[in-house]
């Protein structure tokens, strides 16, 4: 998705307590940044950051770290995580600047996390970009090296295309598909489904959503 630059979201970002511009010092070691043993969830290309705001603030006992690349957007998301924390800096919940292609660099095993959310990422329809897909097998291979066994990815999408592909991504690349859905609203296959942005829209334009939860074996 393209966003217009915003000038106010560097300087907001650096005096933003929850985010972190050099994520890669905390590999290994995000426990000691949390500062507890609470379970650890990661949300992939985070956009405007509503989702995680929402979801995060609902659950202060689980901690989050939310991913974009986009500084305007990551901007957006910190306003956004400020509005639901009611302007009190969260505890349980950070923001980094990262390029997923390169997300091995800020997690390992030892982070222990257990859940990846990606909601909504481009669905690169041109085959020769089909592998900066954040659900291709090349993509879900970093995931492995740092989710932990029996480690959940939440997957929703509005592109039949991707998600068709993206259930072979999974199953190729080790993972067993505990649950899917096609019309996610007329089938809820999650504990609870927080809508994002652009699930809104596709929504009211009739488009159905497409989702599943795979599970690393």
């Amino acid at each position: 998705m393209r966003i217009r630059r915003k000038k106010w979201a560097k300087e907001e970002l650096e005096n933003a307590k929850f985010y972190i511009d050099k994520p890669e010092e905390f590999k290994g070691k995000w426990n000691t940044k949390f500062k507890n043993k609470n379970p650890f969830h990661i949300e992939l290309g985070c956009g405007k950051g509503s989702f995680i705001a929402n979801l995060a603030s609902s659950h202060k006992n689980i901690n989050y770290v939310a991913v974009d690349m986009i500084e305007a957007m990551l901007g957006l998301s910190k306003r956004n995580i400020e509005k639901a924390y009611n302007f009190e800096n969260p505890e349980n919940l950070y923001l980094i600047r990262q390029n997923v292609e390169q997300i091995s660099n800020v997690f390992d095993k030892s982070d222990l996390v257990e859940r990846i959310y990606i909601n909504f990422c481009n669905p690169w329809p041109k085959k020769k970009h089909n592998k900066k897909r954040l659900t291709h097998t090349r993509q879900l291979e970093l995931y492995k090296q740092f989710l932990v066994e029996n480690g959940q990815v939440y997957f929703k999408t509005d592109s039949d295309k991707l998600f068709e592909a993206s259930l072979e991504y999974f199953v190729n690349s080790g993972f067993v598909i505990i649950k899917k859905t096609y019309d996610l609203h007329n089938e809820l296959i999650f504990e609870e489904n927080i809508e994002t942005e652009h699930e809104k829209m596709f929504s009211e334009e009739g488009i159905k959503i497409k989702a599943l939860i795979a599970i690393l074996k």
